[in-house]
């Protein structure tokens, strides 16, 4: 059996990032990954050009049970100490817009360089090593399908439920329970809405459209693109609504944010104009043809009342749309939801009741913004981890 300080389930962002900084610290550390490469979720990310931090990311990005929760390790491993390590390597960047930033040529480059890094460390990583089985007695037995490895501490960073076609599993969380941490409620997130079947009737042809919108539910609210799909509604906008929405809910989106359409339309009130004249201008040619027939309103705006001017300015100002659902963790960016916070120390990631168990990344019940905000949390928990493990 071979002996460990230190050893990580899960070869991606934050298992990586936590390897390097226990080994930095002399710590003899072991990445246990079941996949047969490492960082696979950050080589598909931002389009395969990775989208490895935000410049705003703060507290008030993230969804969790307890809001402060990340404030502790934001605070001590920040965008600008990645940047840092970025820069320290040579990796080309550039802020795409909204303060995300991606790598020029491509996310191989920090699956390289945390690789590096984990070299330079002294980490030792084993793809390709499936755990069968995991306890402690007085040090953690870890069991896989190729030997068992013994260390002192134990650190999860096998992310959450998203794109399983990845390799995603719940082994996380049956680690959690397995200990007796409770583990909350567990959602898609940053993930495209579906239409309710008659929706999907009215609304299919208009499948590649792309209209900037505001999109709120739940006293949130996303100012960004949204996409009509041949099954429902996508594009940043709807997969950052998407993880503050609860089945049932309505979401209202504002399809001209920038515009007063009542004010527009009464200064055309006497034009023998049809509304979808005017508002080509403004939208899409495709969803204005749709959307005039959807409500009814193809007549010139001189043979329109008051209220009906109103009633259709309200319709482009707060069309409200209730989905059936998402399309789940296969087309979800990230899990809501996770371990416990209350259950873990936000100075350290170790379980409170269990000592030298700690949990990072996706995992935990904390869940960024689209825009590079999950991979801040990723580098800034394992960061904290890598300190005391």
């Amino acid at each position: 059996m071979k002996k460990f300080d230190v050893l990580i389930v899960g070869a991606g962002a934050a298992g990586l990032m936590c390897a390097i900084e226990a080994g930095k610290r002399g710590r003899r550390v072991l990445v246990l990954e079941h996949n047969e490469k490492i960082g696979e979720k950050i080589r598909i990310s931002g389009g395969g050009r990775c989208n490895f931090t935000n410049l705003n990311a703060d507290h008030g990005n993230y969804l969790s049970g307890n809001p402060h929760f990340c404030k502790s390790a934001l605070a001590r491993f920040t965008t600008s100490d990645f940047i840092a390590l970025v820069e320290k390597h040579g990796i080309a960047y550039h802020e795409k817009k909204l303060g995300q930033l991606f790598c020029n040529n491509g996310s191989q480059e920090i699956i390289a360089m945390l690789s590096k890094e984990c070299g330079w460390a002294g980490v030792e990583i084993m793809p390709g090593c499936r755990v069968s089985d995991l306890h402690c007695t007085d040090r953690f037995i870890c069991t896989t399908i190729l030997e068992t490895f013994e260390s002192e501490s134990l650190v999860v960073a096998t992310g959450g439920l998203s794109i399983p076609q990845l390799g995603a599993t719940d082994f996380a969380y049956k680690i959690a329970r397995q200990f007796g941490l409770n583990v909350t409620r567990l959602n898609p997130g940053l993930v495209p809405l579906m239409f309710r079947e008659e929706d999907v009737r009215t609304f299919r042809t208009l499948s590649g459209v792309s209209v900037d919108a505001e999109v709120s539910c739940n006293g949130h609210a996303f100012r960004e693109k949204m996409l009509f799909t041949h099954r429902g509604l996508s594009g940043p906008a709807i997969l950052q609504i998407s993880s503050y929405w609860k089945p049932g809910d309505p979401i209202s989106i504002n399809l001209l944010p920038d515009l007063d359409v009542l004010k527009l339309f009464q200064e055309h009130g006497q034009s023998k104009k049809e509304p979808g004249t005017i508002l080509d201008h403004y939208l899409p040619r495709r969803f204005v043809k749709q959307w005039i027939e959807q409500f009814g309103f193809s007549k010139p705006l001189n043979q329109f009342s008051k209220r009906e001017l109103e009633t259709a300015a309200t319709q482009l100002h707060r069309w409200e749309v209730i989905p059936l659902g998402t399309e789940g963790f296969g087309k979800a960016e990230v899990t809501t939801g996770g371990v416990d916070t209350d259950e873990l120390s936000s100075k350290t990631m170790e379980a409170k009741k269990v000592s030298n168990l700690y949990f990072i990344g996706e995992c935990v019940d904390v869940t960024g913004w689209l825009g590079g905000y999950n991979f801040q949390w990723a580098w800034s928990s394992s960061w904290v981890a890598g300190q005391y493990v």
